[in-house]
């Protein structure tokens, strides 16, 4: 371990415009004022803002995923890591998980790898143990999905949330202006687990009702065009509106009253916690890592995932009560800056990375005073 600025490299999968590429990109801004020096490599970061990109020094292996380029890439890698090799290298997600335990090994330098979500049936997950110094997860549920799935320790794995920038002094009198059309969205990665067909049939059941109301999914995705062909046959289309060519959420957030998480999955929701953030009442399903964000009636509205009914009646029940609204967007973003900003998360991986690193120089420590031990014994026979 270096005695004055630890290195750590952040090791990513692709950018995307989602929660756990904004969790690397926090990290990288962040750690270095608690006095480490930060690299990150990742194959494709022009999702990224190109000047945060310079600002973050991110490091683009183009074609690193590949099956054959790719082997090549690694090496090219790991021949500029070898010349400044980091203390320890922080995995950002299981899709860079192989990739990452290949450099550790080749480094010999110990890693951590965090976890966002849920194992997928039939997916392995194994982690080299001999280099593997801990498994940060985003959520209790994360953890426990994990234990279940793998029988890991408990005491590899460290629960660290999610942070996102949360403004105090942020004025949510905005939400829900009688004097404009209301706008409820949603956001995040157009997948299939995150439930939105489930957002479109609330949606009609609400303009069913005749209110005058405009729907937004913001995102990008394999299921775009189903969600395009849905609104299409629920005869919706010209009150939603699509906005898939995003750096990042702020803007299209902004621009929402109401914001709706209808997943069938959720590791923590991190787009629901910007949303939150910013005064943003949230309507979430009652799954996962979101029990421990949201408060019933209170930081925001639960609903059954798969449920279009239910969701639609507490959409509804918001605009016709914009002071309730108001109210729980109020609640929602004092939890956040109190519970879950990235203040927060930065410091517990910080005291994470420094356990670890200390561990880790007084193992070499001791290391090297057996070794020292045995070559004078030997020296002496």
């Amino acid at each position: 371990m270096s005695e004055i600025e630890p290195s750590i490299l952040l090791f990513a999968g692709r950018f995307a415009v989602r929660g756990s590429c904004s969790y690397t990109l926090r990290l990288a801004e962040h750690l270095p004022q608690h006095g480490f020096r930060v690299s990150v490599a990742c194959p494709d970061a022009r999702r990224v803002e190109p000047e945060r990109r310079r600002e973050l020094q991110i490091r683009e292996y183009s074609h690193l995923q590949l099956p054959v380029w790719g082997r090549v890439v690694m090496h090219m890698m790991l021949r500029s890591l070898k010349l400044d090799p980091p203390d320890l290298i922080h995995i950002q997600s299981r899709n860079a998980l192989r990739q990452g335990i290949w450099l550790a090994r080749q480094l010999k330098c110990p890693f951590v790898i965090t976890v966002h979500d849920y194992l997928q049936p039939h997916e392995r997950f194994a982690v080299d143990l001999n280099w593997c110094q801990r498994i940060i997860t985003v959520s209790e549920s994360v953890k426990l999905d994990l234990q279940q799935q793998t029988g890991l320790s408990d005491e590899l794995i460290s629960v660290i949330h999610s942070g996102v920038d949360a403004d105090a002094s942020l004025d949510e009198t905005g939400v829900l202006d009688s004097s404009r059309v209301p706008v409820i969205g949603t956001a995040g990665p157009l997948e299939a687990v995150k439930g939105f067909p489930f957002f479109l049939g609330a949606a009609a059941r609400v303009l069913a009702t005749g209110r005058d109301v405009e729907f937004v999914i913001a995102g990008a995705g394999p299921e775009e065009s189903n969600l395009r062909r849905l609104a299409v046959a629920l005869k919706i289309d010209s009150r939603v509106t699509f906005v898939p060519n995003l750096l990042d959420f702020g803007d299209a957030l902004t621009a929402m009253d109401i914001f709706c998480l209808p997943s069938l999955q959720q590791g923590i929701g991190t787009i629901m916690l910007e949303a939150m953030a910013i005064g943003r009442p949230v309507i979430a399903t009652r799954v996962g890592g979101i029990y421990q964000v949201v408060r019933d009636n209170q930081t925001g509205l639960l609903v059954p995932p798969s449920n279009s009914e239910a969701l639609a009646d507490r959409i509804l029940e918001l605009l016709d009560n914009p002071a309730q609204a108001r109210a729980i967007g109020r609640a929602a973003r004092s939890d956040v800056i109190s519970e879950f900003g990235v203040a927060q998360m930065v410091s517990k991986t910080v005291d994470l990375y420094r356990e670890l690193l200390e561990s880790i120089a007084s193992r070499r420590e001791l290391a090297e005073i057996a070794h020292s031990a045995e070559t004078r014994r030997t020296t002496l026979r």
